[in-house]
């Protein structure tokens, strides 16, 4: 029989203005094997305080937050040159902002209302050692 692949234990921050965001995905994220949430943030700047702090393999992020938005947090990590997956999750799937996140390196872009549930498969993928670096936006 042959060996099982070791599964990548992912230390994941969320960041998004939103409780109920926050909830949902940290209870779906922390359904996944290999998977672990390392902080909530509620704004970009609590955010990169715990990304700075967690060393997270993946951050999923939200656009639009009070003060500094999801595009400064991505100009932030960029310019720090920290190395980290970045998903970014919206209801603003507009092509500008897709396009302006790919130009700051986020990884992956999807829409909230209709592309939430891929979320759960980018990072099953991202645990089981694929994915990484593949930019989709």
């Amino acid at each position: 029989m042959g060996e099982v692949p070791a599964i990548k234990q992912l230390k994941v921050v969320i960041v998004d203005d939103s409780p109920t965001i926050r909830r949902r995905l940290g209870g779906m994220l922390d359904e996944l094997a290999g998977v672990e949430v390392a902080a909530k943030a509620a704004d970009a700047r609590e955010g990169m305080e715990f990304i700075r702090t967690c060393h997270p393999d993946v951050v999923v992020l939200d656009i639009r937050m009070p003060g500094r938005s999801g595009l400064g947090l991505l100009e932030d990590l960029k310019r720090s040159g920290v190395s980290v997956t970045t998903i970014v999750l919206t209801n603003y799937p507009y092509p500008a902002y897709r396009k302006r996140c790919a130009q700051l390196g986020a990884h992956y872009f999807f829409d909230k209302a209709k592309e939430f549930d891929n979320l759960r498969h980018v990072v099953t993928d991202l645990v089981r050692g694929k994915g990484y670096g593949r930019r989709q936006p």
